[in-house]
């Protein structure tokens, strides 16, 4: 494996709960010191990494993208999909979505018709509704996993869709008079599909964009319309 990626896994491994000194990533990376102070300084420069005092710190978003980088250079997606804690990629969504001026409920449960229902993320923009899914897929997952996961987000956005008129109170948009419902798969890397049955597949560090654009094609993408009043 590329030694820079050999060494991104030591840091994302090693910072999951704060600072740590390079000798400790030197250690566990089992590379030169030399070349980790190197290579720290260079992922410094690249905005990846705090590097000062020989100490290393990494915030959310720098881990994120430190993982991107990581499979770009050849590590394995699972492994490195590991490395990372599951409300890491929810906050990062949560960020590009209150940045975007979207109201948000994460992990949001409800009930409907007798099933009960959970969606990763549901960001609210009048009149849009967005309902996401966060999923680490693979670079070379095959299309009938993909259809599979993206039929089950369509159902869950139209059993919200919906449930909505009994849940003011509990989710911002139930109040509206009026609603686009439009589901989305979050993925930790760019894959071979940026759709799938006309429904988004969504890299995490390119949702921001996503989301600014969004208003101006909302009505291409898969979506369901929902009058509340």
């Amino acid at each position: 494996m590329n030694i820079e990626a050999n060494l991104i896994i030591s840091i994302l491994k090693l910072t999951r709960n704060g600072p740590v000194t390079h000798k400790l990533i030197k250690n566990d990376a089992m590379v030169p010191l030399q070349i980790v102070e190197k290579l720290l300084r260079k992922m410094q420069n690249d905005g990846l990494l705090y590097f000062g005092k020989n100490v290393v710190e990494v915030n959310n978003v720098q881990r994120l993208k430190l993982a991107t980088q990581a499979i770009k250079l050849g590590a394995d997606v699972e492994n490195i999909s590991s490395l990372l804690q599951w409300q890491e990629f929810e906050n990062i969504a949560a960020i590009a979505f209150e940045q975007n001026s979207y109201s948000i409920a994460k992990n949001f449960r409800f009930k409907h018709a007798p099933r009960r229902w959970e969606i990763d993320i549901v960001g609210c923009k009048k009149p849009l509704v967005v309902c996401v899914d966060c999923k680490h897929l693979r670079h070379g997952i095959y299309p009938s996993a993909l259809k599979k996961i993206v039929t089950e987000q369509v159902e869950r956005t139209s059993a919200l869709a919906e449930t909505m008129p009994s849940l003011a109170g509990k989710l911002e948009c139930a109040s509206w008079d009026y609603a686009k419902l439009i589901p989305a798969v979050l993925s930790l890397v760019t894959g071979r599909f940026k759709f799938c049955e006309n429904v988004p597949i969504v890299p995490v560090l390119q949702l921001q964009d996503f989301l600014s654009q969004l208003p101006a094609y909302a009505d291409e993408l898969k979506h369901f319309t929902k009058n509340l009043v």
